[in-house]
């Protein structure tokens, strides 16, 4: 009699293998509700991006005379606007993390992280299935793909940090404050325009401008000491703090190495990290009031 190799039972897995299977379900389910109720499924997580890009490329280069931004417009824009539609979705969706699934999360004993997990990776998925618009797009305008590509990885991994940060803070607040869903979807369109989305970060008051590279930008103002001052306190400086502003420089530098520029990559990183401590720390703080109030 020939014996089976056991399967490994639910209970004798890891914690982290348990929570990493339920984590995958709870996407694929979100997944799977958002693209079986309509009829063109998958193709609204391209139309979406696709349209706004079209929109802004329309205004900026047939109506007025673009002076920000690189060509092709089309691939700066989408470079930038796809990981946009994956932050801005993911935090929105996050203030009903806890108020939708309310019966379910009282009724489970997975840990609470999941429900703003699960949403920063279906929307995580959604932005890596759209990726093929601004490869399309590439190859139609001629934009060269650089060895920069190779940082794409890192872009995601610090835009998946800070995604699950803000989304920890923002989640569990909302239980307790109504007031602050609407006044989140606020600060997302104010931070639409206050991110280099529509233009490049080069283009802000105490950057180069366009035609010089971000890594040759601090030699450029030594030589030419009147093309830009105070560097220190610009609106380039400040725009730093923003973590969207280097995660786009890391996107855009596959087609646009000149936007590269480690001085944002770094404080995004370390403003995405100090971002989930906070958010972990809320989280943590307001975890058993949640079930009390929901």
């Amino acid at each position: 009699m020939t014996s089976t190799p056991t399967e490994v039972r639910p209970a004798q897995r890891s914690r982290f293998t348990r929570y990493r299977h339920s984590l995958w379900l709870l996407t694929k389910r979100d997944l799977s509700v958002r693209y079986s109720t309509s009829a063109l499924g998958y193709l609204w997580s391209i139309l979406d991006p696709l349209v706004m890009s079209l929109i802004y490329w329309f205004v900026f280069t047939v109506i007025f005379h673009r002076t920000v931004g690189e060509n092709p417009y089309i691939v700066f824009l989408l470079a930038a606007l796809l990981p946009w539609m994956w932050f801005n979705g993911a935090v929105s969706d996050s203030t009903r993390a806890f108020i939708r699934e309310a019966k379910l999360i009282r009724s489970t004993m997975i840990p609470r992280t999941i429900w703003v997990n699960r949403i920063a990776a279906s929307k995580g998925i959604e932005f890596l299935l759209s990726l093929p618009v601004l490869a399309v797009f590439a190859i139609f305008t001629g934009a060269r793909l650089n060895v920069e590509a190779l940082l794409f990885p890192l872009a995601i991994l610090i835009q998946t940090v800070l995604t699950v940060g803000v989304g920890l803070i923002v989640a569990p607040l909302v239980v307790f404050y109504r007031d602050l869903e609407r006044a989140v979807k606020l600060a997302l369109r104010f931070l639409f325009y206050a991110s280099p989305i529509i233009y490049s970060a080069r283009d802000l008051p105490g950057g180069c401008g366009a035609g010089v590279a971000a890594k040759h930008c601090a030699a450029y103002l030594a030589t030419h000491p009147g093309a830009q001052t105070d560097v220190l306190f610009s609106l380039h400086f400040w725009s730093a703090f923003n973590p969207l502003t280097g995660i786009f420089s890391l996107y855009r530098a596959a087609f646009f190495p000149e936007e590269l520029d480690w001085f944002l990559v770094g404080v995004s990183a370390a403003m995405s990290l100090v971002l989930l401590a906070i958010g972990w720390g809320v989280f943590k703080r307001f975890e058993r009031d949640i079930l009390k109030e929901i």
